[in-house]
């Protein structure tokens, strides 16, 4: 059962309360420490991209469309849809002989605001490029091209490249493929459901492939680690958790966002991987819990926990700036 992980206050009393579950796994899959229930299932949503682009990897993908590191991260991403995310996606497309019209996740907002009020200015809509999953939509689409698959409907479950990446997952989760369920994605593809003690177990065998037990992938899971690192904002955008965490850790620390408040963090020279819930899907609970989780196993230095809460305030402010609460962990 979820645990109490944080208390929001208002006045000197606690107001509201995020429960969650956590696990943390070594790459042996011993469970290093949890919360709550840390083989609780769910969803991994978008925290599982970095395994949904291995097939593509592993299959000669980089070297076959000369993909660049920065584009591996962008396949990785949840991205905030800046000027950046939208090029990279126009590039990857163009590399691999399609177009935006290609893309099925659907046009949408950007995460951006500052993109969001640029767009308004020139009075240009919200496309596909914009879609946080469309690097990983890109890379589907690579994937197919390199392999001649014909790319039509390439989001159904039954396609030949969703279950090439379903067994990829499956693997990368030390999961045989009929234990790992699915649903439809917010972006129309499969999204996997199992448990929290496996998502933290794949980044742990990310955060050190050498001890993963990769096998032939060994080097293909190197690649895709180092590209996340070497391109944080790629990977998420500017202000967000995974960038600034990335960036302040000097790449110490892996992080990968999921929808509905799921979330997955690596750490490189221990080995370890973290996943964890927050029950009520709360998106504003994700940075608070992220830090408080690897604050309590003494992932940050006092300077990187420093930074950090100077970057991200544990306090709530209102319409006129004044603080009014505070934002506090309880493990």
């Amino acid at each position: 059962m979820s645990e109490v992980l944080l208390h929001y206050t208002r006045g000197g009393r606690v107001e509201s309360r995020h429960h969650a579950d956590v696990a943390v796994v070594d790459s042996t899959g011993k469970m290093v420490w949890e919360l709550g229930d840390g083989k609780r299932p769910m969803f991994w949503r978008s925290a599982a991209k970095p395994f949904q682009v291995l097939p593509l990897i592993e299959q000669g993908g980089v070297e076959r469309f000369h993909l660049t590191n920065e584009e591996v991260a962008f396949m990785v991403s949840s991205h905030s849809g800046e000027s950046e995310h939208v090029n990279l996606a126009y590039s990857v497309l163009k590399k691999i002989g399609l177009s935006v019209d290609s893309l099925a996740c659907g046009a949408a907002k950007p995460m951006s605001s500052k993109m969001v009020k640029e767009l308004m200015l020139q009075k240009l809509p919200y496309q596909a490029v914009h879609n946080a999953c469309s690097g990983k939509h890109s890379g589907m689409l690579a994937l197919a091209q390199m392999l001649k698959i014909d790319p039509a409907g390439y989001t159904d479950l039954s396609h030949p490249v969703q279950q090439i990446m379903y067994q990829a997952v499956a693997d990368s989760a030390n999961l045989q493929k009929d234990e790992v369920d699915t649903g439809i994605d917010g972006c129309g593809v499969p999204v996997f459901y199992l448990p929290l003690y496996n998502m933290a177990w794949a980044y742990a065998r990310l955060a050190k492939p050498e001890e993963g037990q990769w096998g032939g992938r060994e080097t293909s899971v190197r690649l895709i680690r180092d590209a996340m690192l070497a391109y944080p904002q790629v990977v998420a955008g500017s202000k967000r958790f995974d960038t600034v965490l990335m960036n302040i850790t000097k790449g110490r620390i892996l992080a990968k966002i999921g929808a509905e408040a799921v979330y997955c963090l690596a750490s490189v020279p221990d080995g370890l991987g973290v996943s964890f819930k927050i029950d009520d899907g709360g998106f504003r609970a994700i940075t608070p819990a992220g830090i408080a989780i690897l604050k309590k196993i003494d992932l940050l230095s006092t300077a990187e926990y420093q930074a950090l809460i100077e970057y991200f305030p544990p306090v709530l402010k209102n319409h006129r700036g004044d603080v009014i609460g505070t934002v506090e962990a309880v493990i």
